[in-house]
């Protein structure tokens, strides 16, 4: 089981149509936030897209805030991925 819970409402790939996407994770352990670009280096984007990686991020970084704040007062935090 992966300790990353992947932002399932961000689907964006490459504008030159070669399959690259990219996926915006949190780790539901530590509240770190992992932007991986897959099957390349870089990535082209339409603005809108890139608008939508940009909110995933945002989602991401808030989502694990809560994850960290939790682990650091020792409550429990719900492992499900930020709307």
């Amino acid at each position: 089981m992966s300790a990353y819970s992947s932002d399932l409402d961000l689907n964006v790939s490459d504008t030159t149509g070669n399959g690259v996407e990219v996926d915006v994770a949190t780790n539901l352990l530590n509240g770190t936030v992992r932007l991986s670009v897959l099957w390349t280096q870089e990535v082209h984007l339409h603005p809108d897209d890139a608008e939508r990686v940009a909110q995933s991020l945002l989602r991401a970084a808030e989502h694990g805030r809560h994850i960290a704040e939790a682990r650091s007062s020792g409550t429990e935090q719900s492992t499900g991925p930020s709307q």
